[in-house]
């Protein structure tokens, strides 16, 4: 029995929080039945020494009596700036018998003031704001006498920045310090560069480019955001053997040259002459006479914040698997799979010898690249030689989406294994694992988790590659469940909660996109990811936290949603229900289904938050609402004015129908299906929710029909015609017609992979208990179905793994559970199985059908119907 995993904020050994009270959480290793913790104990201290010795805590929990593992609040003295903090914990189990202490995990503040910096903001001489002028390199250098025991660098800018010290980079982090709306916040990053620092000179260096708040937005129509100038705020703190604290800011004595980065755009791509690289420049003793003053830039309105969330990293490397050449000198290596990120290529060249790089997601017939889809972004990297030998290169300040990349300049083609893709996204751990006998579902998944990779980069983007590259509200609330099955997001959404916020508009309007570069106010089903996605990171995550922080902005949408509605009914507006196939579901529907189901959330979040008064204003809004959305879409037989697809997943799935009606509408539903043979017509507000809905209603059979369907509209289409990642249509392209309409023609868009909620959750059986969120008490209820004879399901959930493994055979159905120590879970057996079944080894044959099992950490209780079971052989009688 050991204390496992220590996070805080839900992060490991975090650098730089500006928290006071962070929150920390542990799993327990314990692999005997029924493990959990009765109790726990947590201190602090400032030192590990301390730590261990019990003396000086900061805070010592004492033994509290309770099973929470997750989001425990600091209770000590509030946290001060720049103070490292060790901890650890140790529970007692169900017996009351004591774990050993866990091993210390640490957590350290940043600056939490303006004057915790002790720097001033500085950056190259004013600038126009045009696309293509070159990054600033800033520098400077400082004496030790003698080096410190501890160091910790921090670091924003107003742009984007790579730092270095003494000639190495600091950190892997890329497109520091991120996408916020800098007008209101502005994140911050700490690295440690102990070991970094030399004993006599030193030196300090800069990277500045546009980024996000600089650069194009939107291709171009949004530039200059936020402002033209760039500029650095950094502090280097350290701390000495004998207690001596020396602070070291940006100050006016730093200089600044333009060097061989010429441009850099993330839309446009980079432009680098390695001519013009300077050499040493970032190392004590370079000649800097060149080099002109800094300018001091005033400090902004926007406050600085720690980064709430994981960076954006390289997470892994492919190597180019083919080589074409599409026309004399123009090579095409194709890397076998549509990713976000960039090349980097190894080559000889002469001097001058100007490389170019294009990328794209698919190729032309004739295997030319296909760039129509990328619309305004050029998407060209651009790389002029240094000549003096074997050189290497890869872009720092662009990215693109892409399968293919063209190379054109040089004599002869690149080896396949000196061109790699470079995969960037935002490092978020891989929490769940699906798959199944199905190579195509399979593949489907893999589809799913590439579009998650390459979208989930600073905030849930539409696409990577084309003009737009924004944090549409609707594909993240649609999507967000999937996401949370995929990988770690508590801490990515917990960040983009705040964009969302951020963006509303005093009269409570979400946006479309977050960070809000469209300033044109949110309409239903995208604006509601204000409401969704906090309560799904709830649900998942087991953070009410999430939900007492935005509960204001939550219900200021309600009411605006009043507001704005005549009678309860939203009125005609919105993009209703987006890219769907020859239907047209009232956009009044959608926006009051979705009004319905936010009040109902404010509700649930208002309860669970305390707070009392507010939940039954919003829970009778619900209720009206409901009632509106009855007198004005559905006929007393149950059909509704909106006789599509949409319309009654929306009905269903959202409970606006009263019970004597539902039947009805679940013909009408399943009837249009089979019109189409068996093909969906729903777009991004109705096929999310068609394979849910089609389960609840226990028509399991017709999401299989719809989940395994080859043509045209379907899942598999796409795949079938190469797709590697979601597409934002199903017919982006096919063999018989080509490409679709380029104005809106994305290959790597998630919004379509929100079935992977369905995989998990049906096919694989793990969902969440509502009343115990975070998997707190999980229901294991897979769903055999299709041609589909196994499917293995893993999540590492807050608590640890969850995981269900079932094979259908002509011997019955097997399967495999496991239960996380401290967790609870309920099996549901699917219902009409021929021949016994088995969970973890152990046989059940029923007279009448076993109902349900309860598994408490990997042990199984039946709760059963009347009549005889024999379990592993032994008889259970009717009174059982």
């Amino acid at each position: 029995m050991t204390v496992v995993d220590l996070r805080c904020d839900t992060l490991t050994n975090p650098l730089g929080l500006d928290s006071p009270t962070p929150r920390l959480s542990w799993k327990l290793d314990d692999t005997r039945m029924g493990a959990r913790q009765s109790a726990f104990q947590i201190q602090v201290a400032t030192s590990e020494d301390d730590l261990m010795a019990g003396d000086n805590l900061t805070w010592d929990s004492g033994k509290v009596e309770s099973d929470n593992s997750i989001h425990v609040r600091y209770g000590g003295e509030p946290c001060t700036a720049w103070t490292a903090y060790v901890w650890r914990v140790r529970i007692w189990d169900a017996s009351d018998a004591v774990s050993p202490w866990s091993t210390p995990a640490s957590w350290e503040m940043g600056p939490l003031t303006e004057s915790d910096w002790g720097g001033t903001w500085i950056g190259s001489s004013p600038r126009q704001g045009e696309e293509d002028e070159p990054s600033p390199y800033l520098r400077t250098e400082f004496p030790l006498s003698d080096l410190p025991i501890s160091a910790r660098l921090a670091i924003t800018a107003r742009g984007s920045y790579e730092m270095w010290a003494n000639g190495k980079r600091v950190g892997d982090a890329l497109l520091t310090p991120g996408w916020t709306d800098y007008n209101i916040r502005i994140p911050y990053q700490v690295y440690d560069v102990t070991h970094m620092l030399v004993a006599g000179k030193n030196c300090l260096g800069g990277i500045l480019a546009d980024g996000w708040y600089a650069g194009n937005l939107m291709g171009g129509e949004r530039r200059c955001l936020w402002g033209k100038d760039l500029s650095l705020l950094a502090t280097l703190r350290m701390t000495y053997a004998d207690g001596r604290i020396e602070a070291l800011g940006t100050h006016d004595g730093w200089c600044w040259a333009t060097g061989a980065i010429l441009s850099a755009d993330h839309y446009d791509g980079e432009i680098y002459d390695a001519r013009k690289a300077w050499t040493g420049w970032c190392e004590a003793g370079f000649d800097d006479a060149a080099w002109q003053a800094v300018t001091s830039y005033p400090e902004p309105e926007a406050r600085l914040v720690a980064k709430p969330c994981r960076p954006v990293r390289c997470i892994e490397t492919l190597p180019a698997q083919t080589c074409t050449e599409s026309r004399p000198g123009h090579w095409v290596y194709d890397f076998g799979q549509n990713m976000v990120g960039w090349v980097r290529i190894r080559l000889s060249a002469p001097a001058g010898a100007r490389v170019t790089l294009r990328h794209a997601e698919m190729l032309q017939e004739n295997g030319e690249i296909y760039t129509e889809n990328l619309r305004g972004a050029k998407c060209t990297d651009i790389y002029i030689c240094r000549g003096d030998g074997e050189e290497v290169y890869e872009p720092r300040f662009t990215f693109h989406g892409f399968r293919y990349v063209e190379i054109q300049g040089l004599d002869s083609a690149l080896a396949l294994d000196a061109v790699h893709g470079r995969v960037i996204h935002t490092e978020l751990p891989e929490t769940g694992v699906f798959e199944c006998s199905n190579a195509m579902v399979n593949q489907l998944q893999s589809n799913i988790r590439w579009g998650q990779k390459g979208n989930f980069l600073e905030v849930p983007t539409d696409c990577p590659q084309r003009n737009e590259r924004l944090g549409w509200t609707g594909d993240a609330q649609i999507f967000a469940r999937t996401a949370c099955f995929n990988m770690d997001v508590s801490a990515f959404f917990a960040k983009y909660c705040q964009d969302l916020e951020d963006a509303q508009t005093p009269q409570g309007r979400f946006p479309h996109v977050a960070p809000d570069v469209l300033g044109d106010g949110g309409s239903p089903a995208w604006a509601d990811a204000g409401v969704i996605v906090p309560w799904t990171m709830y649900l998942c995550y087991g953070d009410v936290a999430v939900l007492d922080r935005h509960f204001d902005a939550m219900a200021k949408w309600v009411d605006f949603m009043e507001d704005k509605s005549v009678d309860l009914i939203w009125p005609e507006t919105g993009f209703g229900d987006w890219l769907s196939i020859d239907e047209g579901t009232s956009r009044a529907l959608i926006g009051t289904a979705y009004f319905a189901r936010c009040s109902d959330v404010v509700a649930r979040a208002a309860g669970l938050t305390g707070r009392s008064d507010r939940a039954e204003p919003y829970r009778a809004l619900s209720e009206r609402v409901v009632a509106a959305f009855n007198r004005e879409f559905v006929t007393p037989g149950g059909r509704l004015s909106s006789h599509s697809q949409t319309g009654y997943l929306l009905a269903l799935g959202f409970n606006l129908l009263p019970e004597n009606k539902r039947e009805a509408a679940v013909s009408h539903l399943v009837a249009d299906i089979e019109s189409r043979d068996w093909h969906l017509s729903t777009g991004f507000v109705g096929t999310p929710l068609l394979a849910p809905v089609l389960t609840k209603v226990g028509r399991v059979d017709v999401a299989y029909k719809l989940l395994l369907q080859e043509s045209y509209p379907s899942w598999f289409y796409p795949i079938h015609n190469g797709a590697t990642t979601m597409w934002e249509r199903w017919n982006s392209y096919t063999k018989e017609d080509g490409f679709g309409s380029a104005e809106m023609n994305s290959f790597n868009h998630y919004a379509y992979g929100a079935i992977g909620e369905w995989l998990y959750a049906t096919v694989g059986g793990l969902n969440v208990d509502p009343e115990q969120p975070g998997y707190k008490h999980a229901v294991i209820s897979p769903e055999p179905g299709g041609n589909l004879t196994w499917a293995r399901t893993e999540l590492e959930t807050v608590y640890g793994k969850l995981a269900c493994r079932w094979e259908v055979s002509d011997s019955g159905l097997s399967l495999d559970v496991v239960v996380p120590p401290n967790t609870t879970a309920t099996l549901r057996l699917p219902v009409g199985l021929a021949g016994p079944v088995r969970v973890n080894g152990a046989e059940i044959t029923a007279a009448d059908g076993v109902s349900e099992l309860c598994l408490d950490n990997n042990r199984v209780s039946c709760e059963l119907a009347a009549g005889k079971y024999h379990i592993d052989g032994v008889r259970m009688e009717d009174d059982v």
